[in-house]
């Protein structure tokens, strides 16, 4: 798909009402550490009229694998209401080769009714507590990644990344602030040709975590984490392409290497097809 026709189909069905708002994506990744291979995943979105699900997986691959095996799965899902994606539950399952873990969050309205991790971790005397203001006004880790841009404009455009997310993941509570940077163009080598827009992170730590633990304070110290985003056609909300991390070791970069929209798969629309507007 060529960026003129990406921006066609953005055209055609990416600013339809709100209320009429429906598409998917199946996604596939790649994550590498330097350029080496560490890890594989894969996520599915489905955002239907009054709904949304996110589920996804990933293990560890490679050299990571051989030194320590790893892998995972969850979800979220909720409810669409004005076109924000509001999560109502959050589950995932971690395994490793010493124990597997389950986390589950229930919310409602965005503020979290629940929570539990099994088996129960111990306390550690330094983390800096939840409390329940922080877990009021907050989305899920899944739901937190998909960006819905609102207005009536183009989506792939820099108020992408004018808002942020405040995320609790079951033991932190942390906000994401994005900041433009620059457009792009990307092809997948399954599916999405086209434009993206690449937003600046910032982590900020608010409560849940150890402070004087290494990785906190070089995630705080970062200025140069960049995701990619991408469009799930159909909807004003945008989704991960691409995510890169400096660490110490290299650049860690999870890409997408299938990025297929459900629009892409149907017939073409007829040339007296309209766009309408939110």
């Amino acid at each position: 798909m060529s960026p003129s026709l990406a921006a066609g189909l953005l055209l055609l069905c990416g600013f339809a009402d709100d209320a009429q708002a429906q598409g998917r994506v199946d996604a596939q990744y790649e994550v590498t550490l330097a350029g080496v291979p560490i890890g594989k995943g894969s996520w599915t979105v489905d955002i239907a009229e009054d709904h949304y699900s996110a589920l996804g997986s990933g293990k560890a691959t490679g050299v990571i694998a051989m030194l320590a095996s790893g892998e995972g799965n969850g979800g979220s899902q909720g409810r669409v209401v004005k076109g924000q994606l509001v999560p109502s539950s959050y589950t995932v399952t971690m395994t490793t080769n010493r124990k597997t873990e389950v986390l589950r969050i229930a919310l409602s309205g965005g503020n979290v009714k629940d929570f539990s991790i099994e088996p129960e971790p111990p306390v550690h005397p330094g983390r800096i507590p939840v409390t329940e203001a922080h877990k009021r006004g907050v989305s899920d880790p899944m739901t937190g990644s998909l960006v819905r841009v609102p207005g009536s404009g183009d989506p792939l455009s820099p108020e992408a990344c004018s808002s942020g997310q405040a995320v609790f993941d079951g033991r932190m509570r942390y906000d994401l602030k994005l900041a433009y940077k620059r457009m792009e163009t990307v092809k997948a080598a399954k599916g999405y040709q086209g434009p993206v827009v690449v937003c600046s992170i910032q982590f900020l730590p608010i409560s849940g975590y150890v402070p004087d633990r290494v990785a906190i304070k070089y995630l705080v110290a970062q200025r140069n984490m960049e995701v990619w985003l991408a469009p799930i056609l159909g909807t004003r909300v945008l989704m991960p392409f691409k995510v890169t991390i400096p660490t110490p070791l290299g650049t860690g970069t999870m890409q997408a290497t299938q990025f297929i929209n459900a629009l892409q798969a149907q017939p073409a629309l007829p040339q007296t097809t309209t766009a309408r507007t939110q």
